[in-house]
């Protein structure tokens, strides 16, 4: 393998596939915007404890899937393998807890980093997309992370998608569970991975989430999490559930569900995408509840709530699903017919871009099939055609390249050519 070869587990995104994946972006952004969150960017790199703490030692995402390294001044440093530690401890750092009016609200979106088998819409470096509100403690605000989500989700039109939920309940219910975990697995671990024995000492939740078979299959006749659940977390889930009626948003309970990362508590949920057909393909995200962790990070005893999605995840699905439309390269493409058109054409090309279209013009003269072949290629809805005597008559040649019709105007009209036909196209 060639030293210049891209990393595995990483990918270059250009031309129509990087403009979906930004519009993947924007949609989320959108999303969150309208429920009042307000962005928040922070540093790849991060302390490594950080994310030893907030993720949880035990979670394979610490253990086994983060990049971590010592500095040229010997600091334990990590690439950042999800966003809510370092929203928290951005909270913490600027004391933006301080605020009067909670929850705080963020949304975020950037590349993240873990170590792990690539694969469909998975690579090693990511983009993700998420939000997190910090600072009250409501199931209210969580079924609202959840509607956050679905808003986007419906307007990128996925066909199908079913709302996974569960509880883990409270620290109260976690430690019974725990210690039940351990009671079940107790004489089983001569026959576990060698992960899930690590896991074992570590927490016992994330051997339910083990991707080994045998271990799969042993889970199933685990406790259950549903029966330690205490009094006052049964009461706060069907609240939530409640609430999730309420507001129309169908939903599936999964005991099973437990999500990667130590931190969560009480409700979670997973968004999962389904074909025409009825085939699971799995979670498009998730997110849900969790208390401590601004405390964790050194500050007020905060509860919070957020979800992340995978960007690449998502575009991947709209490939498969064929919802994924090719967007114009450029609104508009000159046709100097002559070289001595154009010069002439990088003017007027000038004039167009300043009215807000895009556009492009030959640096050489064309044959006029394939100027209309290239601008086919680019997705533009007019060519403007013009030679020396359109040039002297002060005239144009406008073709609508959709429905084939041309007609004559006189430069001083392209302005409100361009706007009337582009408003019109909007329309349709």
């Amino acid at each position: 393998m060639s030293e210049f070869n891209a990393v595995k587990g990483t990918k270059d995104f250009y031309g129509q596939e990087a403009f979906a994946l930004r519009e993947i972006e924007n949609i989320f952004r959108a999303s969150a915007s309208l429920f009042g969150y307000e962005e928040m960017e922070t540093p790849i790199l991060e302390n490594y404890a950080l994310f030893a703490r907030g993720a949880g030692e035990g979670s394979d995402v610490v253990r086994k899937e983060m990049y971590d390294f010592n500095d040229k001044g010997g600091r334990r440093l990590a690439l950042r393998p999800e966003f809510t530690a370092g929203i928290l401890r951005a909270i913490v750092t600027n004391k933006l807890y301080a605020n009067p009016d909670l929850p705080l609200r963020y949304f975020y979106s950037g590349p993240a980093f873990r170590y792990e088998r690539p694969q469909l819409g998975r690579y090693r470096e990511f983009h993700q997309f998420g939000i997190e509100a910090v600072g009250v403690n409501d199931p209210l605000l969580d079924v609202e992370t959840l509607m956050v989500a679905l808003t986007a989700f419906s307007l990128l039109k996925f066909p199908s998608l079913k709302v996974k939920i569960n509880s883990l309940g409270d620290e109260k219910t976690r430690t019974s569970y725990r210690d039940a975990l351990r009671k079940y697995y107790a004489d089983k671990l001569d026959v576990v991975c060698e992960d899930c024995k690590e896991r074992f000492r570590l927490n016992p939740l994330r051997m339910l989430d083990c991707k080994v078979e045998s271990d799969h299959l042993l889970s199933l006749d685990a406790p259950k999490l549903s029966d330690y659940l205490s009094e006052e977390s049964k009461a706060r889930f069907e609240k939530t559930k409640a609430y999730l009626d309420e507001f129309g948003i169908a939903y599936e309970v999964d005991t099973s569900l437990v999500r990667g990362l130590d931190y969560y508590t009480e409700f979670i949920y997973e968004i999962h995408a389904f074909s025409p057909s009825g085939k699971d393909y799995g979670a498009l995200g998730g997110g849900g509840h969790y208390d401590g962790l601004l405390k964790e990070v050194g500050g007020p005893d905060y509860s919070g709530v957020g979800f992340a999605v995978g960007e690449e995840r998502i575009l991947s699905l709209l490939d498969e699903f064929g919802l994924r439309k090719n967007e114009p390269i450029v609104d508009v493409i000159l046709l100097p017919i002559g070289e001595e058109a154009l010069p002439y054409a990088q003017k007027l090309a000038n004039e167009v871009r300043l009215l807000g279209y895009a556009v492009e013009t030959p640096l050489k003269s064309m044959k006029i099939n394939a100027a209309f072949k290239k601008a086919e290629r680019k997705g533009a809805s007019l060519a403007i055609l013009f030679g020396e005597e359109e040039i002297k008559e002060g005239k144009l040649q406008i073709k609508d390249l959709a429905k084939a019709e041309q007609k004559e105007i006189m430069r001083e009209n392209l302005a409100q050519t361009l706007d009337e036909f582009f408003q019109k196209e909007e329309e349709e």
